[in-house]
């Protein structure tokens, strides 16, 4: 009986090695902690290459936004507005007779525009009336040249102020947007060289026309004086007339 039973217990163990045995050679071993592990490293070094590829198309984002804030403006003003202020400059240059030389104009002011004196001669006082009159005439024909000229800078000013507009609100950066205000500034510049000539040339108009009425009150007391001075008689003569 004991005999039996120790038979039996032999095969139920050969029995159990035979096929338990493989069994467990087959198994694989399932680490839940180390598979989570792995997944947050991957998820991590995932998270870093988006966070590399990010910082990547920002970078050449910022290199664009960089190349169009050093863009130069494609239209320059600067040749047009040189040349309407060269012509008005011109136009000033070409003032006749008493032109704006402060030398000139004391040279003026201490002989034709002097005073009236009792030594001058009715030729002398003829001859600086005469002056007188001649350069007020060339003050009123110079201040309208000017302002002809000034009139003709009027529509390159629209076209010039027109096509500057148009380029600063179609700049691209900084750089642009910053050159079309710096022309739009020479523009308003250019403008106010205009507005002072014009009022240079009418001023000097004026003032010769003011101190030619000054200089003729000067005249004409003298020759009254003259005329109304004992032992001088009137002696006629001969007078030219300005156009003459």
């Amino acid at each position: 009986m004991s005999r039996l039973r120790s038979l039996l217990a032999a095969s139920t163990i050969a029995f159990t090695l035979g096929f338990a045995m493989p069994t467990w050679a087959q198994w694989i071993v399932f680490d839940p902690n180390n598979y989570l592990q792995n997944v947050l490293t991957a998820a991590r070094e995932l998270e870093q290459v988006n966070n590399q590829i990010t910082s990547l198309q920002n970078e050449a984002l910022m290199l664009i936004n960089q190349a169009k804030n050093l863009a130069n403006l494609p239209y320059s003003s600067l040749q047009q507005l040189q040349s309407s202020i060269q012509r008005t400059q011109q136009l000033l240059a070409q003032a006749q007779r008493i032109a704006y030389d402060v030398q000139q104009i004391d040279r003026a002011f201490t002989t034709s525009y002097g005073p009236a004196s009792g030594n001058q001669s009715s030729q002398a006082l003829f001859t600086n009336a005469q002056s007188r009159w001649q350069n007020s005439v060339a003050g009123l024909q110079d201040a309208l040249r000017v302002q002809a000229g000034v009139v003709g800078n009027l529509d390159t000013n629209r076209v010039q102020t027109a096509a500057l507009v148009t380029s600063s609100q179609g700049a691209s950066g900084a750089l642009q947007a910053t050159q079309a205000g710096n022309q739009i500034l020479a523009l308003q510049a250019q403008q106010l060289a205009d507005l002072t000539a014009t009022v240079a040339a009418q001023g000097r108009a004026q003032s010769l026309e003011g101190a030619q009425r000054v200089a003729a009150q000067d005249q004409g007391r003298e020759q009254l004086r003259r005329f109304l001075t004992p032992g001088q008689s009137y002696q006629p003569q001969d007078v030219r007339m300005f156009h003459q």
